[in-house]
């Protein structure tokens, strides 16, 4: 697998605390699009880093599991889309259930898009 195409642990938010931050910081950014729901708060590092929320009320876990796969697929392929330097948490809506790869992506980059405008970066 190319270095490129991996989602390695220094891209990713891991930690509650993290979510946190962004879920009740008043300082984030937050963007609608389609069946996702986008958080940004600048973090001090050269790269955006992703955090995805699929709750249960999304559906049962291989509907919640495809979603994963599919918003972490475009995130590695189109890192460079989010805005550099910030902290990007991806809320799927229960509408995101029924969209397809496709549906998804596009929201995804269409939340960058806002996300990018928004901040300025």
């Amino acid at each position: 697998m190319a270095a490129a195409a991996r989602f390695p642990k220094s891209v990713r938010l891991r930690r509650r605390a993290e979510f946190l931050k962004l879920q009740e910081g008043k300082q984030s950014v937050q963007v609608s699009a389609a069946c996702l729901l986008a958080l940004a708060l600048p973090n001090g590092r050269e790269t955006a880093r992703l955090g995805l929320t699929v709750s249960s009320k999304v559906g049962n876990a291989v509907t919640r599991n495809r979603i994963r796969r599919h918003l972490r697929e475009w995130f590695r392929t189109h890192i460079e889309e989010l805005p550099k330097g910030h902290d990007v948490v991806i809320i799927a809506r229960s509408s995101a259930a029924a969209a397809s790869g496709e549906e998804l992506g596009s929201a995804f980059a269409r939340a960058a898009s806002l996300l990018k405008k928004k901040v300025g970066a």
